[in-house]
């Protein structure tokens, strides 16, 4: 039930995986239809759609560093931008400097992503997807951050093994129910 929505106060555990269970097949098909995942991958789940939010997390703002930057194609770059913007994720506005040239910013919604392209590039350095000399450091003290984790409200690391699903409205876990 990784599609599960949170369902409750603070971050809830338990001793069992919910992947070890039987899952409860009824709530994880209802559930289905309104996780968060398939639409969320739909806007941003595509290499050049990654790519472009990479290169303006680090500060690229105009059509041509885009393209310059990244070596795509104009059309999908084109493409890709105005689906960025189409989904909140980055804001178009035209260059005060320049009225011909228009500056792409994150928006706050695209800015929330910036964990998340933190997690995925420190999954691909581990599973050897990609390795970089560069590391990214806190600028107030120049060293770097610490790695992307799930931790409970207390602040400890969880495993998969460590969390559960837990009903919003009850605060009571899901019971995993038999297939038999």
């Amino acid at each position: 039930m990784l599609c599960k929505k949170h369902r409750g106060r603070g971050n809830a555990l338990l001793s069992q995986s919910p992947v070890a269970r039987d899952p409860d097949i009824e709530t994880f098909r209802s559930d289905a239809l309104n996780c968060p995942l398939p639409p969320s991958i739909e806007l941003i789940g595509e290499r050049w759609a990654f790519l472009i939010l990479r290169g303006a997390f680090n500060g690229l703002r105009h059509f041509e560093q885009f393209q310059a930057g990244l070596g795509i194609a104009r059309n999908i770059l084109s493409n890709r931008l105005a689906r960025l913007v189409e989904g909140g994720i980055l804001e178009r506005r035209s260059d005060p400097s320049d009225r011909r040239k228009v500056i792409y910013s994150l928006s706050a919604k695209g800015e929330a992503l910036f964990p998340v392209l933190i997690a995925l590039r420190q999954w691909g350095q581990d599973w050897g997807h990609g390795k970089t000399n560069i590391l990214l450091a806190d600028k107030r003290d120049g060293i770097p951050v610490r790695r992307i984790r799930v931790q409970g409200a207390d602040g400890r690391d969880l495993t998969l093994g460590e969390v559960m699903w837990i009903d919003r409205a009850s605060g009571k876990p899901l019971k995993p129910s038999s297939l038999e």
